[in-house]
């Protein structure tokens, strides 16, 4: 009797012990599910891009999609009102973590929830738009990667001018409702075009169908040029600015890399897509118990110059041996 105690005792200290041991078992193999939204619209080919290089950057870390993570992923699509919409959606899964994209994809989450941690890329301005309380120590639920550089404005007022030099205009084209506030750039815009002799001015517009007005106004007289802002809008209406630029012959600088691969001019900004990639970063480190207000704010690291040398010619621009060398990518 005796020894048949010792063993049901021994038997039950044994599954004491095993019993932690395979409920952090369990615990580990456990499906996360984070949550997407998307600013841009589906059909854009270097969204896709930046979306791929999230998804690597989180199987390089261990996470992989349909295996021990799920991604429920939105698209926003540049409406405010379908990001308001989706965002409610993708809270109410109750995610373990949700990525967005873009200052209205934020705000919508933000929105939505003060609990559920939020990383952000390609979002110009954080501190402004009310989403932290700082860059070191951003606290509550959100952090991430902004684009914010206000001196970026001085750079495409100086490249305009450069690659375009009879330029001594410059429309700033956004669409107040989805672009961040424009006095974030317009400090360093204006010092640039005192220096360079040219005259900048805001061109705001709320609808498709007021782009050609913009862009037409510039062909009038001699010397027009085009600022495209950073605005999910303008990204999203960047084959119809394209062709209107071509068609006006108006030389145009754009904020993203895509816009120049598309057919634009020239494109100077950072790289959207290593953000997504140290965006998975954070993701990761909030699904292994990282405290989401702990994580700072990190600001852009990498610039890219691309050039569009065909768009060049068609405007019968004849570009400089420097400023070539000085491009990342010149498109032939």
């Amino acid at each position: 009797m005796q020894r048949r105690k010792f063993i049901t005792l021994l038997g039950g200290a044994a599954a004491s012990t095993a019993w932690p041991l395979s409920i952090r078992a369990q615990q580990s193999a456990q499906i996360r599910r984070i949550g997407v939204l998307m600013g841009y619209a589906e059909s854009d080919p270097a969204v896709q891009s930046y979306l791929a290089a999230f998804r690597g950057a989180l199987a390089k870390l261990g996470w992989t999609d349909g295996s021990n993570l799920r991604i429920e992923l939105r698209w926003g699509a540049a409406d405010p009102d379908r990001m308001k919409t989706f965002a409610k959606e993708l809270v109410d899964l109750r995610p373990d973590a949700i990525l967005g994209t873009t200052t209205p994809v934020i705000r919508a989450l933000a929105r939505e929830t003060q609990t559920i941690p939020i990383v952000f890329a390609i979002v110009i301005d954080p501190i402004g738009s009310g989403f932290v309380a700082s860059l070191a120590h951003p606290g509550g639920n959100i952090t991430g990667f902004t684009t914010l550089d206000p001196a970026l404005g001085s750079k495409w007022v100086g490249l305009l001018k450069e690659i375009a030099p009879h330029t001594v205009r410059a429309a700033l084209l956004f669409n107040p409702t989805t672009a961040s506030p424009l006095q974030i750039y317009m400090p360093s815009i204006q010092a640039a075009a005192t220096s360079l002799a040219v005259e900048v001015s805001a061109a705001p517009v709320h609808a498709k169908n007021e782009i050609e007005g913009v862009i037409a106004a510039q062909a009038r007289n001699p010397g027009g040029g085009l600022i495209v802002m950073p605005d999910i809008f303008n990204r999203l209406n960047r084959d119809l600015i394209i062709a209107l630029a071509a068609r006006y012959g108006v030389p145009a600088i754009y904020y993203s890399r895509a816009l120049a691969e598309s057919g634009g001019l020239i494109a100077y900004s950072d790289d959207f897509a290593e953000e997504l990639r140290q965006a998975a970063g954070y993701i990761d480190r909030i699904l292994r118990g990282s405290r989401v207000g702990g994580l700072p704010i990190q600001q852009p690291t990498k610039f890219e110059l691309v050039i569009n040398m065909k768009t060049a010619k068609a405007l019968g621009l004849t570009l400089s041996s420097g400023l070539l060398s000085i491009a990342d990518e010149v498109i032939e």
